[in-house]
């Protein structure tokens, strides 16, 4: 196995995590396509969350694989624009803190939960890193912003789903990804008690 994109993919997510941490969660000036690009990358939530939907959903058989990030993206886009019109969500931080959590146990787990279970719950996860997206977009054009923040979640489901194909189906295998799992999951916990 090559491990040089896998290298390439880590890395280029941890520089990602550092350099946009000081864009997690201040208002920003003059919000544009980038700073909607950057946002996913700048709070450890958002950045988690995002990994775990593309390595929860490539363990998943068959159209799931696909339909958990879609229907991530969507339903965030959905969010930003229930905000858009001054709907907003209870309790943001703690439903974003609560979907690190749930994704991680998901995956720590190895669950196979039925689509029609699966999807309703990821995109009700997006709901609210939507509305956070939109919370953080301080005057910029909705369409550009997000696009910004649709193109990096995108972005992020992949590099998770492509970290989880490139790992070998072997029992090691297997136990990374679930202690992946499980430290995404006990990162969400501590963001829930914080």
């Amino acid at each position: 196995m090559n491990t040089h994109p896998v290298r390439a993919a880590l890395v280029a997510v941890a520089l990602a995590t550092v350099s946009g941490a000081a864009l997690a969660h201040p208002g920003h000036e003059g919000a544009s396509f980038f700073s909607g690009f950057a946002h996913p990358f700048g709070g450890v939530d958002h950045l988690l969350a995002m990994l775990a939907v593309g390595l929860y959903a490539a363990r998943q058989p068959g159209a799931t694989r696909w339909m958990l990030p879609a229907g991530f993206v969507l339903a965030m886009l959905a969010g930003a624009g229930l905000g858009a019109l001054d709907f907003a969500l209870p309790a943001v931080e703690a439903g974003i803190a609560a979907s690190v959590l749930v994704l991680g146990l998901l995956i720590a787990l190895a669950a196979r939960l039925p689509v029609a279970a699966s999807l309703p719950l990821v995109a009700a996860f997006a709901l609210f890193h939507g509305q956070a997206h939109h919370a953080e977009m301080e005057g910029a054009s909705l369409a550009t912003y997000a696009l910004g923040f649709a193109l990096a979640t995108a972005l992020l489901h992949g590099a998770g789903y492509a970290l989880t194909r490139w790992t070998p189906q072997t029992l090691l295998g297997d136990r990374v990804h679930r202690a992946a799992g499980a430290a995404i999951a006990g990162t969400g916990a501590l963001l829930l008690g914080a």
